[in-house]
């Protein structure tokens, strides 16, 4: 055997033998490697990732709540919302992004709901109008659902060049008496938003809305105050209105006279996810019992959301520009996303909140 071919032998022996201890060497390096990945603690202070679930459309000025562009740049509706208890339950009232509650003639309430993205397929019973039910309304420039009115409200209405459709004077195409709820007159004249929009169309009114709507957080947040997860409201001494707060779904659940609240249409109760108890200056200034509300000055009352609840103050300049509502430092509340009920009470009101 030639020299030069023994050396090459010996090489390949020595390559082999190499590798196969350097392959030992890296699987040994890997394993230990992996032991000691093992054994590193996780940074704590390490940057968490957060997924974001992204909203379609854009927030509405009423509710903070996200709809297509379409349906929130729009002109509010305002509906008078009979509250007699022979009207009861309403039908589309827990579509309402804005619900008021006032004083009329002793011993009832009656509501107002501003809707704006959402369109019920049946609205009632509608009934009249009172002025502060307008000096409230005018400060988002809505079209007007009703049935009649006081005369000062019909004057109001005129003066104001509010855009009215008033059940008197409209078709039986726009509202009609709803002989399926087992009500009677006057507590069953019923619409829906289709009707509504049509008649909104065929009047010319305009399509847009002006106005500016609450201030409403990107996301749920708490508020620091008071305990309140249950709300008590004495209108009158068989009229009350009560709140109890459900932690699980951060909403309030309505009752009317002791009674859960419920819609007529869905058969859903009635929830808020903010409260607004806003005192205003009342008195009665006729033999009909008809009554006067100050909304426009300032004065006190509460906001109340997630169980929790503080003390504002609200001022409004004029009859068509906004009510501010500011904590007890005069910044303007924020309010979460969601519907609220804004509940107008007299000065010497029973209220109970804890």
């Amino acid at each position: 055997m030639k020299k030069t071919t023994i050396f090459v032998i010996i090489l390949l022996l020595f390559l082999l033998v190499g590798c196969k201890n350097s392959v030992s060497q890296l699987e040994e390096d890997i394993l230990r490697g992996a032991e000691k990945v093992e054994e590193e603690p996780i940074d704590e202070k390490a940057e968490k990732i957060e997924i974001v679930e992204a909203k379609e459309g854009i927030p509405s000025p009423l509710s903070g709540i996200y709809a297509p562009e379409e349906k929130v740049n729009r002109r509010p509706i305002a509906i008078m919302f009979d509250n007699h208890p022979k009207a009861r339950w309403q039908a589309g009232l827990s579509q309402g992004e804005i619900i008021y509650e006032f004083l009329v003639e002793a011993p009832y309430t009656r509501y107002m709901g501003i809707f704006l993205i959402n369109e019920p397929e049946s609205i009632g019973p509608i009934r009249s109008s009172r002025p502060y039910f307008i000096t409230a309304l005018l400060e988002y420039d809505p079209i007007y659902v009703r049935v009649g009115g006081s005369p000062q409200a019909k004057r109001d209405i005129i003066q104001l060049n509010v855009a009215d459709i008033d059940g008197l004077s409209s078709s039986n195409k726009v509202l009609w008496k709803n002989t399926k709820v087992g009500k009677k007159a006057p507590h069953n004249t019923y619409t829906n938003m289709r009707a509504i929009r049509k008649a909104q169309q065929q009047k010319g009114y305009g399509l847009i809305g002006e106005y500016q709507g609450f201030e409403f957080h990107d996301e749920d947040e708490e508020l620091e105050g008071f305990t309140a997860t249950d709300i008590h409201i004495n209108y009158f001494k068989n009229n009350t209105t009560s709140y109890s707060y459900n932690p699980e779904e951060r909403l309030y659940y309505r009752q009317k006279d002791g009674e859960n609240h419920y819609d007529e249409l869905t058969n859903s109760p009635i929830t808020a996810k903010n409260i607004i108890v806003q005192e205003a200056k009342t008195k009665i200034i006729d033999n009909e019992g008809r009554l006067s509300i100050d909304l426009v000055g300032e004065g006190k009352g509460k906001y109340i959301t997630n169980g929790k609840g503080i003390n504002i103050k609200w001022s409004k300049n004029a009859r068509n520009s906004k009510t501010y509502y500011c904590d007890e430092n005069g910044k303007e509340i924020v309010l979460n996303p969601g519907i609220t009920w804004i509940q107008v009470v007299s000065t010497d009101s029973n209220i109970n909140i804890h």
